[in-house]
This record gives C-alpha cells, structure tokens and sequence, in this order.
C-alpha cells in the first residue's frame, strides 16, 4: 500500500521546527528519495500552509485559514502524491509523459 510508505521527516526532528513558509512544522512526511509534504502553522502568509514536492521535479505550496481544512487537505495531497509517484514507475517508456501531466493535473486539483 502506497500510504504506508510515507515516514516521519528526519525521523521527527524537523517538528515544532520553522517552516519554509515561516510557521511552525505540525507535520512533516517523506517518502525517502520521492517527495516530502509539510504541514506548517502560523506561517508568514496565512495561518495554515502546506508545502509539498517531488524531488527534482516540483514544489508545490497551498495556503488555509481553518486548520482543519488543512489537515484534510494535508491528508488528501499526500494520498494523491504516492498514487502519482506509481504512476512514474508503471508507465515504461510513456511513464514520463504520464507522469508529467500527472503532476500538472496535481497542481489544478490542489491549486
């Protein structure tokens, strides 16, 4: 399963840490060598901000007022992020194009 694939962020230490947007790190997932999505309160911007990527590929950030938007977003994104990276190794030699629009139908679904 996809999900289970994901792990704590330098093994937790980046927690109650200062984000790339300014706030504090509630949560901060990886899947090692894939992509990372961070989760970040009271950043520079707005009161809730998530900020995701895929290594060498794509950085994405979004911004919430309620934090239970956020983490339901939060939650959603990083599904919909482990699905896109299969798509990146089930595709064979199509794979990179699939992929690449798949990362672009990422970012219009999570604008």
């Amino acid at each position: 399963m996809a999900e289970a694939l994901w792990y704590p962020f330098d093994n937790g230490s980046t927690l109650a840490q200062k984000g790339s947007e300014g706030g504090t790190i509630l949560r901060d997932e990886e899947r090692p060598n894939e992509a990372r999505i961070t989760l970040e309160r009271d950043g520079s911007i707005a009161p809730f901000a998530i900020t995701c990527g895929i290594y060498g590929c794509m950085m994405h950030t979004r911004f919430f007022s309620l934090e239970s938007e956020a983490c339901a977003q939060y939650d959603q994104m990083r599904i919909a992020l482990a699905e896109l990276l299969l798509t990146e190794y089930e595709g064979g030699p199509e794979g990179s194009r699939s992929f690449l629009d798949g990362v672009a139908a990422f970012v219009e679904t999570y604008p």
